[in-house]
């Protein structure tokens, strides 16, 4: 085609390429060049998948069949099957995303863990001039002292903890009585440190569940103060780290189930546990500006999942998205579709006797080449056109 010929969208091949008729067009039957569809670049923006259908239409001539000189160069069948908008990304095995542990106190670091090193709830993250600053469980950060009075969820939180760890003479619940204290000091009383019955924000460090120190940001002997970074550290099990380009977005909902190839081949199950929007400034040149990258972190399911990736401390792998799935539904490759002139879509259907007519369809899915339609007529097996 010649610039001269180039299709926009008040030409006829550019009506083909909305798919909607010209309204300043007399309507009235058209023809075709002989075994040439007009619409030869048909763009189909599958909402779902992203996938681009180009294929060539035939408009209907007012009878609905196409004459003998008009049978299509190429025929395909009508399946049924599973239809998935799938994506491959590749993923890097970890423990997902770090937090930072930062000192609450001023003094010298005294002891620290080793990186890969699992702590637990009752046990020191690390120690500051030779005192504990101790790991407990819990979604709420330590923000303040909690002492007699006190009431809230950081409370119960404590409480929580401290029955867990044996203590007991006390309500659990949102109110920090002299009960709870004394709890408190026989805990202070175990781990070596003065019996005041107040707990100092600098002295619990609350994570979700048992944690696997990932890098050490300081060093034995270093003076510390508050605000300064003692150490990050991850959940214990492993997980895969996806960015996805933000166009992608929709494959990964929090809670979706993804498959996981690990690098031997093995897959196993995975799920998306948490998804960041992340600004990645670039190099500051003028063709590597700012990005915006999505962050997903995907979980592997199960007992069997850890143990297949349990071999591999860092490893590259597969992961794949489906953002749509349809089950048990009748498809047709993408470049059988055909835009009539009264709107819409539809295919050739090439009848046993060599005649075809044109069935307009109601399209779904689009995945691998393929789109789900549906119509009167159309069935499994049924054939129909396409370009050559």
């Amino acid at each position: 085609m010649t610039d001269e010929e180039t299709p926009t969208e008040d030409s006829p091949a550019g009506e083909a390429l909305t798919g909607q008729p010209d309204p300043t067009e007399v309507p009235g039957p058209r023809r075709r060049r002989r075994g040439l569809r007009l619409l030869t670049a048909l763009g189909v923006l599958a909402a779902v998948g992203g996938a681009a259908a180009a294929g060539a239409g035939l408009r209907d001539d007012g009878s609905g069949t196409a004459s003998e000189e008009r049978r299509p160069p190429a025929t395909a069948e009508v399946t049924r099957q599973t239809l998935q908008d799938s994506r491959t990304e590749d993923g890097e095995l970890g423990y997902g995303s770090s937090t930072t542990a930062s000192s609450r106190v001023p003094g010298t670091v005294t002891r620290l863990p080793d990186a890969g090193e699992r702590i637990t709830r009752g046990e020191a993250l690390y120690r500051v001039d030779d005192e504990p600053v101790v790991l407990l469980y819990g979604a709420v950060p330590a923000y303040r002292e909690l002492k007699p009075g006190a009431e809230g969820r950081d409370v119960e939180q404590l409480e929580r903890n401290l029955k867990a760890l044996g203590h007991d003479g006390f309500t659990v619940d949102d109110t920090y009585t002299e009960a709870t204290a004394e709890a408190v000091r026989q805990w202070q009383e175990d781990l070596g440190l003065a019996e005041t019955g107040t707990v100092a924000p600098g002295r619990v460090v609350f994570a979700p569940a048992a944690v696997r120190v990932d890098a050490l940001d300081t060093e034995e002997g270093a003076a510390t103060a508050p605000g300064q970074k003692i150490l990050s550290y991850t959940a214990t099990a492993q997980a895969v780290t996806v960015e996805l380009d933000t166009a992608d977005r929709r494959l990964a909902e929090p809670g979706t189930k993804v498959g996981v190839e690990l690098p031997d081949g093995t897959r196993v199950d995975g799920r998306v546990s948490e998804v960041m929007t992340e600004v990645d400034p670039g190099s500051g040149a003028a063709d590597d500006g700012p990005t915006t990258v999505v962050k997903v972190i995907v979980a592997l399911d199960g007992t069997k999942a850890q143990k297949a990736a349990a071999s591999y401390v860092l490893a590259s792998v597969d992961v794949e998205f489906t953002a749509g799935e349809r089950e048990d539904v009748l498809t047709v490759p993408v470049a059988a579709l055909v835009a009539l002139d009264r709107g819409g879509f539809g295919v050739e259907v090439v009848a046993a006797d060599g005649g075809t007519s044109y069935v307009p369809v109601e399209t779904g899915l689009f995945a691998d080449g393929r789109v789900e339609i549906s119509g009167d007529g159309i069935a499994a097996g049924t054939t129909v056109g396409m370009p050559a």
